[in-house]
């Protein structure tokens, strides 16, 4: 756990071991690897954030909790495995250059965090933020939640995993604290909760946005739904069934074709169209089945011309850049997207450029624009943060459009979440948004 203000920053314990010796093994990295001029892009990534931000991470101050005027708490959970960097003896497990990647992550959204902090104490902006790291080997997430700094916090911003949500919904709900939920697409099972967001969209409203934006540009196409079998894939196709059912609009007309797993272009074939444009989507989260799907389609493009339509998985799928894919237009749904050409994603860039000599990660981003989105708003609005939610003051990057979620059964709130997804469509190398 670290505390730190918005509005200066804290010098690391002099007395804390643990942080004397991360500090003197990664000088010793750095400057060996700097001269040697073999540091990997994560490694220099993480080597300064852990030389220049773990004073944060390791430190466990508490003289902000000293009398002083009232200031608002905000705490920021991250999986920042720094327990697990060190072993017993407090030494680096790993050798002097590997840094292992599923660190990354949890660092990255934290420096995006930091910086946002930072901006806001250049504005004068004075928070009390505390920071804890929910892979810490001495103590368990509930632990941290009920420590007396977050049972008297006004917002609480998590960087979670799957199984972590319901803990941090029901934690928010139990104490009337503001959760944002910032990476997991999942509500687990909150219920009755005014406190909860979801940033990052269910896979319900992922669906739905592909249907609506299919309705908008391919109702007269044929549509095809190809899928592998799986329990999520039963799932996306329950969702498309449901919401034909009570879209305003004419319904898609959607035929569904299951797959092999190592399916061929003999096997596409016999259902697309040799004259008229066929939309074909990928009822699938694996972007593995995604991926081969569109090579195979690409194949087939010339004499069967067609459109794909892939899932958010698709995000990360790097390849469309390839000759191979040319001609075929691939479009899929995020509700990420930045285009970095504003002066913050610049000045991000030239931040990470000119001190890490690395680009930032789209981690990085998230990061900056929640923290500094609710942290204003939370300055805004105080105790009445909570009423606000939903507020579309303060965008950043991404236009998110926090909406209120219902229970069916009797029409109350259950949670908010972020509904905007933007579609990005890739054709002949190049990505663009069409919304």
């Amino acid at each position: 756990m670290s505390t730190t203000s918005a509005a200066s920053r804290r010098q690391p314990l002099s007395g804390n071991k643990k942080w004397q010796k991360c500090q003197q093994a990664i000088f010793k990295i750095f400057r060996n690897q700097i001269m040697k001029k073999n540091i990997p892009y994560t490694g220099f990534l993480l080597l300064l954030i852990f030389y220049f931000l773990l004073p944060f991470a390791v430190s466990a101050q508490t003289d902000s909790l000293s009398p002083g005027p009232s200031k608002h708490r905000i705490v920021i959970f991250a999986p920042l495995y720094l327990d697990s960097a060190f072993d017993a003896t407090e030494e680096y497990r790993y050798a002097k250059n590997v840094f292992p990647k599923f660190i990354n992550p949890g660092l990255e959204f934290y420096e995006g965090a930091h910086l946002a902090l930072d901006s806001m104490a250049k504005e004068g902006k004075e928070l009390e933020v505390f920071v804890y790291d929910t892979r810490s080997a001495r103590e368990t997430l509930e632990d941290q939640l009920n420590k007396p700094e977050v049972n008297e916090a006004d917002l609480i911003i998590a960087h979670c995993t799957g199984n972590e949500v319901w803990t941090f919904a029901d934690a928010g709900l139990k104490k009337n604290i503001p959760v944002i939920n910032t990476t997991i697409p999942h509500d687990g099972g909150a219920a009755a909760n005014p406190f909860f967001v979801i940033i990052n969209p269910t896979l319900k409203t992922q669906c739905e946005a592909i249907y609506r934006h299919a309705q908008k540009y391919y109702s007269i196409n044929p549509i095809i739904m190809f899928r592998k079998k799986g329990t999520t894939e039963d799932i996306i196709k329950t969702y498309f069934d449901e919401f034909s059912k009570v879209t305003m609009s004419v319904p898609l007309k959607i035929k569904y074709v299951d797959l092999p797993d190592s399916f061929t272009v003999n096997q596409l074939r016999a259902h697309l169209d040799t004259v008229r444009r066929t939309l074909c989507i990928a009822g699938s989260l694996d972007a593995g089945f995604g991926k081969r799907l569109a090579t195979q389609l690409a194949l087939l493009n010339k004499d069967y011309p067609s459109s794909v339509m892939g899932m958010p998985t698709w995000d990360a799928i790097k390849d469309f850049t390839k000759p191979e894919f040319k001609g075929l237009e691939i479009t899929y749904g995020t509700p990420f997207y930045n285009a970095k050409t504003d002066k913050i994603s610049q000045s991000i860039t030239n931040h990470f450029n000119n001190i890490m000599y690395a680009r930032p990660s789209d981690m990085v981003f998230r990061g900056y624009e929640v923290t500094w989105k609710y942290a204003r708003l939370l300055l805004q609005y105080g105790k009445d943060l909570s009423s606000n939610l939903g507020n579309k003051q303060y965008k950043v990057f991404t236009d998110f459009d926090i909406q209120p979620v219902l229970n069916k059964k009797n029409m109350s709130l259950d949670y908010f979440e972020n509904k905007k997804i933007y579609f990005l469509k890739w054709q002949d190398g190049i990505i663009r948004s069409v919304n």
